[in-house]
This record gives C-alpha cells, structure tokens and sequence, in this order.
C-alpha cells in the first residue's frame, strides 16, 4: 500500500517543536544549489590546480573548508617563525580563491531571494528550533527578515556580540513586546561562522543583508578569517571536522539531542555521509516525524521509514507531506 501524502497544513498543528532543514531546502529557493559539492564545481570550472588537489588526496578529504584552515594555519605558523615559504602561501591563496569564485558562482546574491524571504520567514516562526544543515545564508537572511518585522516574534542563533553563548537554553526567554522566539543553529556550520588566526570562532556580520555575502568573502579574501562550515565529505570526515568546533560540537551533542516531541524534516536525503545526525536526534525525545515528499516519492518514502525504524523508538510515528504544499517553507 502506498504511503499517504499529506498537504502540509494537514498535519501543521502537531509539529512544532524543530525544523531541520536539508540541501532540497536550498534548491527549492536557487536551482543554483543543486550541485554535488563546492569542490566538484571548482574542478569542473578549471579552477583547482594540481598542487591543491594533491593536498584534498593527502588529507583523504573533500572538504574545501579543512583544506583551507590547514594551509591557512601552515602560513601563519611560518609568518610568525620568520620562514620563508612561497609554495605554501601560494597553495592558500589558490584554496581561498578558489572556494570565494565557487561560492560566488553558486550563491545568489540577496536581491535575487528577497521574495522568498517571508514565506520562509512566517513557515519557520512555525517553529521553537531552526536546525540547517546548509552552509548557504537563506536561513540567515529570513532570519532578520523575519526579525525586521512588528509581529511579537523573534529569532535568536545565541550569539552575543559575535560570541556564541554556549548557555543558549537561556535564549528561550522572551521580554518586552516579544510573545515568542525561534533558535537557529547550524550542525555543519554556514559562511556567517568564521576562525580567526587563534581559533576564535566568530559570528560575521553586516550593516545590511544587501552586503552580507560580500562582507564574508572580503574578510576571506584579506586572509583575517577562515570559514566554519563542512560543506562535504564522508561521515566519518564531518564528525571529525565537527569536533573541532566549539559551536558545532556543542550543536551537535546539546541542540540535536534536545528536541522534545516532533521533528519536521524538509529537503533532507538523511544519505550516509549524515547518518551521524540521524543517530544524536535519535537520542532526543521525539515521538512523531514528518518528512517533506517531492513528486510522491514512494521509494524515498519506504526508505526514510526504514531508517526511522532502525534507529528510533518503535512507537516514533512518520509521516510524509508534499514539499510544495501551500503554507510550506517558500509556497506562500
């Protein structure tokens, strides 16, 4: 018997605790997201040299990000011992340029999203958590979009004055003429989160949201910061890079484990490369989980369902809505 294909408001008053958010979320918003991996684009546009993809096959890695902050941090340890060494600035220049023209040639700019902006915003004040998956700035965008506007509702992502406050349970706490608050985080980072030379990691931000994705790749273009997201890689190579992260290693073992009841998951694949955040939500409370659906995917189905009964409570109800149902993320 096929699986019943809910619209999402159908089902909408019974899932409002967390919303974790996949590539397909992306996609829905720019088809320019629709791309293997960061990486992949670079070599198909001629960008990466033979000398950069010999430091990807050293490190067993496709994360552009890793191979990035490793070159970056050789640099700055011979800058500080006085040693001479061109090869090695010239492959972090190569790397940073070439993750800034890959990222500018699949980023929109601001302008081009804008009106995707409310509908995202309105479906996830829906929401008590906002998890993203994606390194890209749709979440941040309707975020303050959504923060921009005089309806009682605000977003937090728990940092304070670019420091993230690992006490973000506190964040909860509305005041004034707030009546209710989402929290946003991001398990794999996001071009907002940045490494200084010491391993600070700071939130970058912008005078306005028209500037922000340029503001970003300029503070990278000036060698200050190297970026906080894992873009790609097997799951064995994200857990890893996760680790290495105070913002990311507290999302991942505090945030993804904390959702009380009902999950809603929309533009995730769940593939393997990400069975490690299946496996912390699993260890969460949750009771109920409705996936998003394009075109009546039954195979997509049969497997997420199968996923669900392998890692969670028996008595986890799964349910499946279409992605491109009114009301849900940007169909207005």
């Amino acid at each position: 018997m096929p699986f019943e294909i809910h619209s999402w408001t159908e089902i909408s008053d019974r899932f409002t605790d967390t919303l974790l958010l996949g590539n397909g979320a992306s996609i829905a918003v720019d088809e320019r997201f629709h791309y293997e991996s960061l990486k992949q684009h670079a070599i198909e546009d001629g960008l990466l040299n033979e000398e950069v993809q010999s430091l990807f096959d050293y490190f067993h890695t496709e994360d552009f990000e890793l191979v990035l902050r490793i070159v970056w941090q050789a640099t700055n340890v011979n800058k500080a011992l006085e040693i001479e060494d061109e090869k090695t600035k010239a492959a972090y220049r190569h790397v940073r340029d070439c993750l800034i023209a890959a990222v500018r040639d699949i980023h929109p700019e601001h302008n081009e999203v804008a009106q995707k902006l409310p509908s995202i915003a309105a479906y996830m004040k829906g929401f008590d958590n906002v998890i993203s998956l994606n390194y890209d700035l749709i979440v941040y965008w309707a975020m303050m979009h959504g923060n921009d506007l005089d309806n009682r509702h605000i977003f937090k992502d728990c940092f304070v004055r670019s420091e993230f406050d690992d006490d973000w349970s506190r964040f909860r706490e509305v005041y004034g003429d707030i009546d209710s608050c989402s929290l946003v985080f991001y398990p794999h980072g996001n071009l907002i989160l940045a490494r200084d030379k010491i391993e600070n990691e700071r939130k970058i931000s912008s005078q306005g949201s028209n500037r922000l994705l340029e503001n970003i790749l300029e503070k990278w273009q000036r060698g200050s910061y190297v970026p906080l997201f894992v873009s790609e890689g097997t799951e064995q190579q994200k857990q890893k890079s996760i680790q290495s992260s105070y913002y990311l290693n507290t999302v991942y073992r505090e945030v993804l484990t904390s959702v009380q009841d009902s999950l809603v998951v929309y533009g995730w694949g769940v593939g393997e490369h990400d069975q490690h955040i299946l496996d912390r939500v699993a260890k969460s409370g949750i009771d109920r989980i409705a996936f998003s659906v394009v075109d009546n995917d039954q195979a997509y189905c049969n497997r997420v369902t199968q996923l669900i009964r392998d890692n969670f409570n028996e008595q986890c109800e799964v349910l499946f809505f279409d992605a491109r149902s009114p009301n849900c993320w940007v169909n207005p």
